[in-house]
């Protein structure tokens, strides 16, 4: 439930950074509906939670296997923090899977019988980490240019109005995305944790786990994680309504057919963050600060390797102290 709360209020910006930057929602009115979405979404994940829960790793029940879920979510916590700390918006669920296959890799050195299920993760996380960023950029640009032409004709002013209560309905659609894909990551975790604890034989979700899971990543949204915003918000590229609008609705497309189509954990972070770049491009190329898009790709491929190596030291440091 720590991760939980870190990934609400780390991956707040995901949902809300385009409709505040736009004044189209006042940060706490934004906050609070990514609060609902998220906790609404999570009962919709059920696809994600269940790749996250038994296509990442394979553990035999036990103590250990308990080490190794601790281990992979210390991992992603620590992860989460730095990232945020520095404003970038890496995806809290690649350093969930890094941390995961981080600390089974290495209790798969100190002779525990578990394995790493490398065809699911390359099948389920890999392609569509490299595949979902690439859509949302296209797609973005694509849907800013249909709605330029559509909207040809009507006042900047107007026009600008208009969007802005649009963005209520696109900002809702992004946090209930949100929750279908992050809140159900939480979730997959929970009940691999059951299952390897002996407390359930099966894979299922109990519903005190839609629950907990969906109130605590609400409580960590409605913190609010404003370093991450402003980096999506301005730093990026400064958004008009009808960009924001463009930028939230495609992300929100994309993850709804990854998470209930494909049931496939992707990263909120690098979709709405791709289609902003598709967005801002429709202006011109250099209206987009390419330099700090380059940062966060960088955090982005460092996230998977940089978690799984905090966890294997975490799991190497608990099993020592535990003789």
């Amino acid at each position: 439930m720590i991760f939980n709360y870190t990934n609400g209020f780390h991956d707040a910006a995901n949902a809300i950074a385009t409709s505040v930057s736009t004044r189209a929602l006042t940060p706490r009115v934004a906050l609070a509906m990514a609060a609902v979405g998220n906790l609404v979404g999570s009962f919709f994940g059920a696809k994600v939670a269940k790749t996250v829960g038994e296509g990442i790793v394979k553990l035999p029940s036990g103590s250990q296997s308990l080490v190794i879920v601790f281990a992979g979510l210390l991992g992603a916590i620590v992860w989460n923090l730095i990232t945020w700390y520095y404003g970038l918006p890496a995806s809290s669920s690649h350093s969930l899977i890094g941390g995961l296959v981080g600390a089974t890799l290495a209790a798969v050195a100190m002779g525990v019988n578990g394995s790493v299920q490398w065809g699911g993760i390359v099948d389920k996380v890999v392609v569509p980490m490299v595949i979902s960023p690439v859509i949302g950029l296209v797609l973005g640009y694509l849907v800013m240019i249909a709605l330029m032409w559509l909207f040809r004709r009507y006042a900047p002013g107007k026009l600008n109005r208009g969007f802005r209560y649009a963005q209520t309905a696109s900002a809702a659609a992004m946090s209930l995305g949100h929750g279908m894909q992050d809140a159900a990551k939480t979730m997959g975790i929970v009940v691999l944790a059951l299952v390897v604890g002996g407390q359930q034989s099966d894979y299922s979700i109990p519903l005190w786990v839609y629950f907990l899971t969906a109130i605590v990543i609400a409580a960590g949204t409605f913190s609010g994680g404003w370093r991450v915003i402003r980096t999506l918000g301005r730093r990026i590229i400064h958004l008009d309504p009808p960009q924001g609008f463009a930028a939230e609705t495609t992300a929100s497309a994309v993850l709804y057919v990854a998470a209930i189509g494909f049931g496939a954990p992707i990263s909120t972070t690098h979709t709405i963050t791709a289609a902003i770049m598709g967005v801002g491009a429709t202006k011109r190329l250099s209206a987009v600060r390419w330099g700090v898009a380059g940062n966060i790709v960088t955090a982005w491929v460092l996230t998977l390797p940089a978690a799984a190596i905090i966890a294997l030291v975490v799991y190497l440091v608990a099993h020592l102290a535990a003789g």
